[in-house]
């Protein structure tokens, strides 16, 4: 990273809502130095920002103060409601805003929020905004000049059809030539932002929809539903007899699909099975896919053997987006689910994502199973996630490194040890790859024990 962070992490502001540093104050200071900086970037007095949330209790509180921020320095506020994280990054561009603000913590439990910046282009903010930033909301609370008086004071609209829009812009992403009707999918939505946008747009390209997690109540979103609980889903898909199951997060921006017999298909799968189709087709640039650094190595091999490469980068969807930016690059995503159509958005979007996939199938005329089965081999993966009490750079724990560094040798160039902690969550996450599921398991307890005998000596 470029600064000493103090508020953004990997995607923005995260924690838990009322603390610090989610707090109606710090949200106020933010609302405040963003509208300084568009002014700055856009010449304009007046400065224009979308604001957008998921359904979390926490966002009218947070809504309001960052509104609030924005006004009193003279900014204008558009603001949407709830909506996904990507479709607030195409209003953003859409109606010619200087920046878009999204009020949500992702996947993160409900007592959780988080905000993330977008600018006029609908890319989310690089380091060095988020640095300059950081600098203006210490500076006096976000003020650090005289602030606007009299008919200089900002103010508020709403932007009605905002869905409405989103919805139109997503169906051009799927070809004209096809059509949905005669496919039956169950569609999760976490009980999150896409709870209006996901079902509309499936049913108006003639879709029949089971439509799960669309009723939030503020503290249900990501609750035992969605991405990161597909299993309810999967198991819908199976009882109902439907084609294909798409499991969104609370903001919308990635997703995990379900084949017709109720397997999980992860993000990697899906890069393969796109990619594959990309570079067949001829329209993956450079044949090349970006992807993070927790991608399976097996999605390496997919792609090497389909005559492309894989590209990785740390950890976070804006790090791939960057990297394909700046590469030239139009695909890309995360295990996690966040796949990058560069052609089509600016940043993960869930419901785009799964209407590609959706044409790949109905034009090879195949069930997702048979075409995502056997896409690619995966090398056996160990994954441990676990709560810590605080974020000890590793480089101060010995013990973890030298166990590292064993485990490292043990597996020679067979696999690799990656050990970070959680860029929105007070967690520490170890994955070990290998050829030995049972070997990799037993490594992969062995730094988790000695990074907290480590951090309990601390």
């Amino acid at each position: 990273m470029t600064h000493n962070r103090r508020y953004f992490g990997t995607d923005g502001i995260r924690g838990i809502a009322n603390q610090h540093p989610m707090t109606g104050e710090v949200a106020m200071a933010l609302g405040r130095a963003v509208t300084r900086v568009a002014r700055r970037r856009s010449g304009r007095r007046a400065p224009k920002v979308v604001i957008g949330k998921d359904t979390r209790l926490s966002g009218y509180m947070l809504e309001t103060a960052i509104t609030s921020g924005i006004c009193s320095m003279g900014g204008a506020v558009m603001l949407v409601g709830p909506m996904p994280t990507p479709g607030i990054s195409f209003i953003t561009n859409s109606m010619r805003a200087d920046a878009g603000i999204v009020i949500s913590a992702s996947h993160n439990p409900y007592c959780d929020n988080g905000i993330k910046l977008f600018g006029a282009d609908g890319f989310k903010f690089p380091d060095e905004m988020e640095a300059e930033i950081e600098a203006l909301m210490d500076t006096d609370n976000g003020l650090s000049t005289t602030p606007p008086s009299g008919d200089a004071i900002g103010r508020t609209w709403r932007i009605d059809d905002a869905v409405g829009r989103y919805i139109v812009a997503l169906k051009h992403t799927f070809p004209r030539a096809l059509t949905l009707e005669g496919v039956h999918l169950v569609v999760d939505c976490a009980h999150g932002a896409a709870y209006k946008t996901a079902p509309y747009v499936f049913e108006e390209l003639g879709a029949k929809v089971t439509a799960l997690g669309v009723s939030p109540n503020g503290l249900n979103i990501n609750a035992d539903c969605g991405a990161l609980h597909p299993a309810h889903a999967a198991a819908e898909v199976v009882r109902l007899g439907a084609h294909m199951g798409i499991a969104l997060d609370g903001d919308a921006d990635r997703l995990i699909l379900i084949d017709e017999k109720g397997q999980i298909v992860d993000g990697d799968a899906v890069m393969a099975l796109c990619a594959s189709h990309m570079i067949q087709e001829k329209t993956l640039h450079k044949k090349t896919v970006v992807t993070t650094i927790m991608s399976n190595l097996g999605l390496d091999h997919a792609i090497a053997a389909m005559g492309g490469k894989v590209i990785r980068v740390s950890v976070g969807d804006r790090y791939v987006v960057e990297k394909m930016r700046r590469g030239r690059y139009n695909f890309g995503g995360e295990q996690s689910g966040h796949l990058i159509f560069l052609d089509h958005a600016t940043t993960g979007d869930g419901i785009l994502a799964a209407l590609q996939v959706l044409a790949l199938v109905i034009r090879a005329g195949k069930p997702l199973s048979e075409l995502a089965h056997g896409i690619m081999q995966r090398v056996p993966q160990c994954l441990l996630s676990f709560d810590v009490p605080r974020k000890v750079p590793l480089q101060q724990l010995p013990k973890v490194q030298a166990c590292i560094r064993d485990v490292e040798a043990k597996l020679a160039s067979k696999g690799r040890v990656l050990v970070r902690y959680s860029g929105t969550e007070t967690k520490m996450r170890v994955l070990v790859e290998g050829p030995d599921p049972i070997f990799i398991e037993r490594q992969a307890a062995r730094i988790r024990d000695a990074f907290i005998d480590s951090i309990s000596g601390k």
